[in-house]
């Protein structure tokens, strides 16, 4: 069996015996390092999709891998019957880098929304003293926080939310950016507003300047939560360690995942005031794995690497350098848009040039890994620590496929 074989064998392995929830390029990674990654023949990819940002710190990244060594050396997993030796510090040394109080450790993106919408409610019943049954939130259109039944029931995406009702109601869903529009969805019954400050799958979208300053207001004025979704744009990936801080906003609560678990395990995590959290009482919610010894172990390392201010110099810098390069290709009308801060983008292509899956193909052809959304999008979240050399080398493949 060839090379071209073994990549073709376990693809149509994975396709005989996995469930089809994906549609993935067709590359076998087997082996990763930084910024780059080998298939199953040999063949060298830049990542420059990071796993939607989980991977924020590179592939391997050592202080990463050795941290997570030493912890599987002494203990895994307690579940929360027990204490462990490095919950306490991983849930204060977030809450400092949040500039909050408290956290409430889950495993992924999707549980820690799930986290946030129960503690919001929680909050409104025994704090606001909104009537039971009665709390609302208030979402955006075009949104993306995860794939479990309450999160897509306030989803507008129909690949998303076709075929798996009945849906849990509670939700008000206005366009994303429009001040005006939430200003009148919010009632003496809203408990909180829902919000990615940057919108990743929708194609990173960035919001008007002034949106989340004014929501921030709003939400203040009218005794509502903000809660700011930084799963994805959070920790790095904007230039900042939470996007909300290009506007100089500090929400009620910040929802984290992905590169918390410095794509080593999963971590996330709601992080928040006492009088927010602390309306939990034993019993109430919880995770056998969330907050185990070894996700601690992992992102304590993540926030101690973070704390240099490095990682989110690197990606201002760097960010500069790509925006300016896609600009150039937007002058010359090959892509018909450019979204995003720090070294995130979503590049709308021209229809002329292509789908967004098939420039993504084109790409995966020369060497460089992205993916598409929405049909025209391909989204571009290179590792923090990919080289200056290796990111012009992935925008020239780009430069390249579209023919400028």
């Amino acid at each position: 069996m060839d090379a071209r074989e073994t990549t073709e064998a376990f693809i149509a392995s994975a396709e005989a015996h996995s469930a089809h929830n994906y549609h993935p390029l067709p590359v076998v990674v087997a082996t990763a390092d930084g910024a780059w990654m080998t298939d199953v023949e040999g063949r060298r990819f830049l990542d420059m999709l990071a796993g939607y940002s989980a991977l924020n710190f590179g592939h391997g990244n050592r202080r990463l891998i050795e941290a997570a060594k030493a912890q599987m050396d002494r203990v895994t997993l307690t579940s929360r019957a027990f204490h462990h030796d490095r919950f306490a510090d991983f849930c204060r040394e977030l809450a400092a880098l949040c500039g909050m109080e408290m956290v409430l450790p889950m495993n992924t993106g999707a549980e820690a929304v799930e986290t946030a919408v129960k503690t919001a409610r929680k909050w409104g019943y025994r704090v606001k003293g909104v009537p039971a049954e009665m709390a609302k939130i208030v979402v955006a259109g075009n949104n993306f926080h995860g794939r479990t039944t309450t999160v897509i029931s306030f989803s507008t995406d129909p690949e998303a939310r076709a075929d798996f009702g009945p849906y849990t109601p509670g939700f008000e869903i206005v366009p994303y950016g429009d001040l005006t529009a939430l200003r009148a969805a919010v009632t003496e019954n809203t408990v909180a507003v829902l919000l990615e400050p940057i919108q990743g799958e929708a194609g990173v979208l960035v919001p008007p300047a002034g949106y989340l300053p004014a929501v921030r207001e709003l939400t203040r004025e009218r005794n509502v939560l903000f809660v700011a979704d930084e799963i994805q744009s959070g920790l790095g990936r904007t230039g900042r360690t939470f996007a909300c801080e290009h506007e100089g906003v500090v929400p009620d609560m910040y929802v984290l995942g992905k590169a918390l678990g410095g794509g080593v395990v999963p971590v996330s995590a709601v992080v928040s005031s006492t009088e927010v959290l602390g309306v939990f009482r034993p019993g109430e919610h919880g995770s056998t794995f969330g907050g185990n010894p070894l996700a601690c172990a992992v992102a304590l390392e993540v926030i101690a690497m973070l704390r240099s201010g490095e990682y989110q110099e690197r990606a201002a810098r760097l960010g500069e350098r790509l925006h300016r390069e896609l600009g150039l290709l937007k002058e010359s009308g090959h892509v018909t848009a450019v979204r995003g801060r720090g070294l995130w983008a979503g590049v709308d292509i021209a229809p002329a040039y292509g789908t967004g899956r098939e420039i993504s193909e084109r790409l995966m052809e020369r060497g460089v890994l992205v993916k598409d959304t929405h049909g025209v999008t391909v989204r571009i979240a290179p590792p923090l620590v990919i080289g200056e050399e290796d990111l012009d080398w992935g925008l020239a493949q780009l430069r390249a496929v579209l023919g400028a």
